[in-house]
Order: C-alpha cells, then sequence, then structure tokens
C-alpha cells in the first residue's frame, strides 16, 4: 500500500479533530455522478460538492452520509456561475458521527438525524414485538410494494398448453 493511501486512511479513522473556521459539516443528499455529490449544509441550502480523486478507492459514501466540507471559495464559485460550490475534506463514519451529535459543533438542523451504521444494510431487520410478547405479523413485507412478473424473460406458453393437453386426455381414457 502506498503511503499516500495510508495516511488519507489513518486520518480518516482519527476520533478526535477539530473543524477550521473554513470547514462545515453537510450531509450528502444524492450523489450525481463523475465526482459531484449533492450536499445539504447547516443552513439548510442544498449546492454542489466535489469528491475529490483521492477518497476514490478508499471512501465511501452514501445518501444520508455526513462530510466536512471545505467552502473557501464559496462565494468566488458563486459569482462566476459555478454550480461546484465546495470541497469534501473528510468522510465521517458513524462513530464519528456520534461523537459530534454530543459536542456544540454539530448543527441544529441536523439534531434529529440519526447515523446510518456502515454495515445497516447487511443486517436482518428484527421482527417488531408488542407489549405482551408477541410478534407483530401484520407488517410482513417490511413496507415494500408487491412483486410484479419480470416482464425481461419470456414464459414458454407452448410449454405449459402441451402439459394441459396431455392430463386432458390421460383423464378421458
Amino acid at each position: 500500500m502506498n503511503r499516500g493511501r495510508r495516511n488519507l486512511k489513518q486520518a480518516a479513522s482519527e476520533q478526535d479533530f477539530t473543524l477550521e473556521e473554513c470547514q462545515s459539516i453537510a450531509q450528502v443528499v444524492s450523489l450525481r455522478g463523475s465526482n459531484q455529490i449533492e450536499i445539504m449544509d447547516a443552513k439548510g441550502d442544498n449546492s454542489l460538492a466535489l469528491f475529490p480523486a483521492k477518497f476514490r478507492e478508499s471512501m465511501w459514501i452514501r445518501r444520508g452520509s455526513f462530510v466536512v466540507i471545505d467552502h473557501t471559495g464559496k462565494e468566488k464559485a458563486q459569482e462566476s456561475g459555478s454550480k461546484v460550490t465546495s470541497i469534501v475534506c473528510k468522510v465521517l463514519y458513524f462513530e464519528q458521527v456520534r461523537l459530534l451529535q454530543k459536542s456544540p459543533e454539530w448543527p441544529e438542523v441536523f439534531k434529529d438525524t440519526k447515523p446510518v451504521p456502515a454495515d445497516e444494510s447487511s443486517q436482518v431487520p428484527i421482527a417488531q414485538q408488542k407489549g405482551d410478547g408477541e410478534i407483530d405479523s401484520s407488517d410482513d413485507d417490511d413496507g415494500m410494494p408487491p412483486l410484479e412478473a419480470n416482464t425481461n424473460r419470456l414464459r414458454p406458453f407452448g410449454v405449459q398448453c402441451d402439459a394441459e393437453t396431455d392430463s386432458d386426455s390421460d383423464s378421458d381414457s
């Protein structure tokens, strides 16, 4: 592993860090592609931020993640008409977000949002239990829409028709 990537991972795993005056915390709203992400800053404004190429293979973000952005050239970018107004400095992990939520540096806009653990997608949802110990089975599909037929695969109608005609001829004799 080259030294640059190792130093990057070490810096990302640090628990204690302070925000400089030109940095702020933002939440990822959507991923736009080509290293651009849409973020919501502490004021509640949406804007585009650049996700540097040095993070490409070592840092992963998704919708709802929290990042530290550098907005030193924000006014200059807005005057020139550029849509990208800030640059991502650091990706915040679950433990870092939990620690920051307790500190006064955490923006009021994000007080009610809960950090998403990195391995939540791999966890199996636990059935909700009622107060008397019964399992609530009213939500069997976990809020998912009903399944639809796959239109990409053709069903061989001839095979089904032949099977029906054979069973009919067997019952006649």
